[in-house]
């Protein structure tokens, strides 16, 4: 992609960005994100053939500095990486999209985002669970954590969400075996 294709996609995402924090997805038109970006209908439709096609695109170019980035740091606890998915959330226009009405779809890129990144974490090995059952389980709870976070507690860390979200598993398996 040349120079001016990489400017044009950055002023339609950043113009979908801009509308998502005023009105809802389902209510935001193509022409909307045109005149804000400042480009043609042709160029629009160039890089992206439907609106769904601009969120499923602004998803995988979230996710992907989001989730790339995890594997550069060297303490790889999943504590760590947690806290480093729920710091993004903040850090980045994540929060934006996730409390709108297009966040069913954005949740579905997020979800496959994070078991592409867990299955990295979790090897299959342990016979306790399935793998594909865990890293399911995993990438649920770690969405639901984020939008309860996001919509009742946004003062809390990133860090210290993390530890809720492990500390949770934990008296969660504490409260089953005391049974």
């Amino acid at each position: 992609m040349d120079r001016r294709q990489r400017k044009s996609r950055k002023a339609i995402y950043d113009a979908f960005l801009i509308l998502l924090e005023k009105k809802s997805y389902s209510r935001i038109t193509v022409q909307e994100i045109i005149d804000k970006a400042d480009v043609g209908r042709t160029t629009f439709y160039a890089h992206f053939p439907t609106k769904d096609d601009l969120l499923s695109s602004l998803s995988e170019e979230m996710f992907s500095h989001v989730f790339a980035t995890a594997f550069t740091r060297e303490d790889n606890s999943i504590e760590k990486l947690i806290a480093h998915i729920f710091f993004h959330v903040r850090d980045t226009k994540i929060e934006i999209v996730l409390k709108k009405d297009s966040s069913e779809l954005f949740i579905s890129y997020f979800r496959q985002s994070l078991q592409i990144l867990l299955s990295k974490y979790i090897d299959g090995n342990d016979p306790r669970l399935p793998s594909g059952y865990l890293i399911a389980a995993l990438s649920s709870g770690i969405i639901s954590t984020i939008e309860w976070w996001l919509s009742n507690e946004p003062g809390i860390s990133a860090d210290d969400m993390a530890s809720y979200f492990i500390k949770s598993y934990s008296i969660l398996y504490s409260a089953i075996r005391s049974r």
